[in-house]
């Protein structure tokens, strides 16, 4: 049993502002530039058959449109969610495939410190910026594991 997780925090985004439409808020120009280094690192990555899910926020979409792969939206990935309800959508521990998820922050960095078994509840995670994570079994032992951790700023 092996599964690879993928969390992918959406780039820059306009900021909130009291009464916008936080589901609406788009990519600056500097958040495009940092979806398309991410999604061009991606690209090169991600084995035929990665199953892309995104928030339906329209930040998130705008940085699933960056890679340019066919991608679900679904409201699990909402920027209101959990981290059980992000992982109960990958179907994790025991899906098959590599599955890319598009999300928002606190849950991206909640999950990842849950898979981790960190000690404070969420993980920093800058915009743009991607977790890789696998399950494995090794032994009869389940071990998860970071694969890479990249930010747009680096690539």
């Amino acid at each position: 049993m092996t599964m690879d997780l993928i969390f992918w925090r959406h780039a820059e985004a306009e900021d909130w502002t009291e009464g916008c439409d936080d589901m609406q808020r788009s990519l600056t120009p500097r958040g495009e530039k940092q979806a398309k280094r991410m999604a061009a690192w991606l690209d090169r990555q991600l084995p035929d058959g990665t199953r892309i899910i995104c928030s339906p926020a329209r930040r998130c979409e705008q940085t699933a449109l960056a890679l340019g792969r066919k991608y679900k939206l679904r409201s699990e990935l909402a920027p209101d969610t959990t981290a059980e309800a992000l992982l109960g959508a990958a179907g994790w521990p025991n899906g098959k495939s590599v599955v890319l998820m598009i999300g928002h922050q606190p849950s991206v960095g909640q999950a990842i410190s849950l898979l981790l078994g960190l000690k404070q509840d969420s993980c920093p995670v800058r915009k743009g910026a991607l977790w890789w994570i696998r399950t494995r079994e090794r032994d009869g032992d389940v071990q998860t594991v970071v694969v890479t951790v990249q930010s747009p700023e680096l690539l």
